[in-house]
């Protein structure tokens, strides 16, 4: 794959980092899990397709793609779709399914990005930013990337479902992580995410240079009623993510690249 060898700054984080969020460890079984899942293949990605809109010429970056799945439903709607992932093992299962056709490449998001300024027409990243404690840094590179009128598409946990798990209960207005076990094909594995208040996003937005175009709190895909009959229900009735379509104003100054 592309830049396999040029490992970023991150790869030198501590070993104590590693052991949480390794998606290394269970990158097949995450990928099997993600493939037809309720929360993602009938949830998340329709929402983010939907969130996209006519994507077919465009310049997209997948900011965390894992495994491919949301670059491939870009791809088949005519968008021309590069991958980032901190994941080597995610990656390998992405070549596998996008072909030699789609540029993926080694990078951790919380490091500078291996692209000019204004490389992008957009950017995805989808349940990506909530393993960040810091956003700015990101952000700051993600709207570098990204030509002026360029969009930045993202998906979260939503901050009130965040703000229920934790005993003794977290402080809402405060940044927090919180730690968990996820099993997948019987393997249980260490999670951390971060939860921020609703408005901190919103903030972290506009600081970085975005302007909000929309929040979105979507349903899920309705052909999986019959499929998940109790989580349909269930997901139909609480939120689970929330979704933001945020834009670098078209006169913005420092971003090259066609408008």
């Amino acid at each position: 794959m592309d830049r396999s060898t040029d490992l970023p700054a991150s790869f030198a984080r501590s070993a104590q980092q590693a052991r949480v969020n390794d998606y290394d460890s269970f990158a097949e079984a995450y990928s099997a899990e993600n493939e037809h899942s309720l929360v993602n293949a009938y949830y998340a990605r329709p929402a983010m397709t939907a969130l996209a809109g006519d994507v077919a010429g465009r310049r997209i970056l997948d900011a965390g793609c894992g495994s491919g799945p949301l670059s491939a439903a870009l791809r088949d709607r005519g968008a021309v779709v590069t991958g980032v992932d901190a994941s080597a093992g995610m990656l390998a299962l992405a070549r596998r399914r996008l072909g030699d056709d789609v540029p993926l490449h080694v990078a951790d998001l919380r490091d500078p990005l291996p692209f000019a300024d204004g490389a992008f027409d957009d950017v995805v990243a989808s349940l990506v930013l909530h393993y960040l404690e810091d956003w700015g840094p990101t952000l700051a590179e993600l709207r570098r990337v990204l030509r002026p009128g360029g969009r930045l598409i993202a998906s979260v946990d939503h901050p009130f479902v965040a703000y229920t798990i934790g005993d003794p209960r977290p402080d809402y207005f405060a940044t927090t992580s919180y730690t968990f076990d996820w099993t997948f094909g019987g393997q249980s594995v260490p999670m951390r995410f971060w939860r921020k208040p609703l408005h901190a996003m919103i903030d972290a937005f506009t600081a970085a240079g975005f302007r909000l175009a929309v929040i979105s709190e979507p349903q899920p895909d309705p052909t999986a009623r019959e499929l998940f009959p109790d989580g349909f229900h269930d997901l139909s009735a609480e939120p689970c993510f929330l979704f933001f379509v945020v834009e670098v104003p078209p006169s913005a100054a420092g971003s090259g690249g066609a408008a």
